[in-house]
């Protein structure tokens, strides 16, 4: 916990009044109104605060996994527990309200086959393309690690090398103004609802242009580093997140990247800490007088190109694996509702023209 930052829920009271699980069980959560019910894969025991159902002679557990986590199973869930909120469980007497589909036992077995070899090539598909990013992550780390690691490299203070843009914006000028905000661990940047409708003052936001780096002023530490594109112009950040631009001796890209260097992470880190140990918002002074090693321009410009290319591949793979997923749940929802049948559907190949629409798409 002290090292991560997360908080983890530990029964220091002890487990007497936990509940019994048994393999196969299903368990209603504190999220099983966005998330369906879980199936149990080990025996052990859980928080009271759950439910735990087992099941009756005609279920199926591996069937009954899909069903109770279908996207047609969470909607129907969801009109039994009006004006529910974060942190209020669904109660048994929500879901005993309920109409589930009764297969015979072995349509149950076809349909969990089925769904286990369908969504496992999904996960596959997933799962290379998110090793796909992180390869064009490490190629953008090595170029910049390559570059700092010669000892002779001139080293030049953050200030000298950035601007720090400062100018507020003017609400009443503009009718619709796009909020951006940062992922923490390197992930880029977001939009968030227009500025204007929060009714905050124009010195709490600045004008974005392309190629400005953004930092985030309470999570730097953790990694929330960006640099804005041509999709970010003119978009306003707030106060909270320092905003540099750089001159004409470093490029941004290059930047960027060595911040998301070990050392890049230990600089931020350094500025973001407090006497206690504890973190805290990002000292953009420090930063500024902290020095940064400037390779030439000519590797520059290679580390550039790496971060844009890499960019580009992330924002094609996160809408690729987006639409996986989608599929993923839209396959489910259909073959536990016995809208389509499972053996007609996987001799006609349906499933592997859209997998291949999926990955072309990406191509493009």
């Amino acid at each position: 916990m002290e090292l991560s930052g997360n908080r983890v829920t530990l029964a220091l009271a002890g487990t007497d009044n936990f509940l019994h699980v048994d393999r196969d069980d299903f368990v209603i959560s504190l999220r099983t109104f966005e998330g369906g019910i879980e199936r149990a894969y080990d025996t052990g025991c859980i928080s009271p605060a759950y439910t735990v159902m087992k099941s009756s002679s005609e279920v199926l557990p591996p069937y009954y996994h899909y069903l109770l986590k279908s996207h047609s199973f969470i909607s129907g869930l969801q009109t039994t527990v009006t004006g529910i909120r974060d942190g209020k469980t669904v109660r048994f007497d929500n879901f005993a309200d309920l109409i589930l589909p009764v297969p015979a036992r072995k349509d149950q077995q076809a349909i969990a086959d089925f769904l286990d070899y369908e969504t496992a090539r999904i996960d596959q598909l997933i799962e290379k393309k998110k090793r796909l990013v992180a390869l064009a992550s490490s190629y953008v780390e090595s170029l910049v690690d390559r570059a700092i690691s010669d000892s002779s490299l001139p080293r030049k203070r953050f200030e000298y090398l950035t601007r720090r843009m400062t100018r507020p914006v003017d609400l009443n000028n503009h009718d619709e103004l796009v909020r951006l905000g940062l992922y923490n661990r390197g992930r880029g940047i977001f939009k968030k609802p227009a500025a204007d409708e929060e009714g905050m003052g124009a010195s709490d936001f600045h004008f974005i242009k392309s190629g400005d780096l953004i930092i985030s002023g309470q999570f730097a530490w953790e990694g929330a580093v960006a640099m804005a594109t041509d999709d970010e112009e003119g978009c306003v950040v707030s106060h909270r997140y320092p905003v540099f631009r750089a001159t004409d001796s470093i490029k941004t890209a290059y930047l960027l990247g060595f911040l998301r260097t070990k050392l890049g992470d230990f600089l931020l880190n350094d500025c973001s800490r407090g006497s206690a140990g504890r973190n805290r918002p990002l000292n953009a002074w420090r930063l500024g007088k902290e020095k940064i090693p400037v390779p030439s321009i000519a590797l520059q410009e290679e580390v550039e190109r790496a971060v844009v290319a890499h960019r580009k591949i992330k924002i094609k793979t996160e809408e690729s694996i987006e639409k996986l997923n989608e599929f993923r749940s839209a396959l489910i929802t259909a073959a536990v509702t016995g809208q389509i049948d499972v053996n007609k559907w996987s001799r006609r190949g349906h499933s592997d023209a859209k997998l291949d629409a999926i990955a072309k798409e990406m191509e493009a």
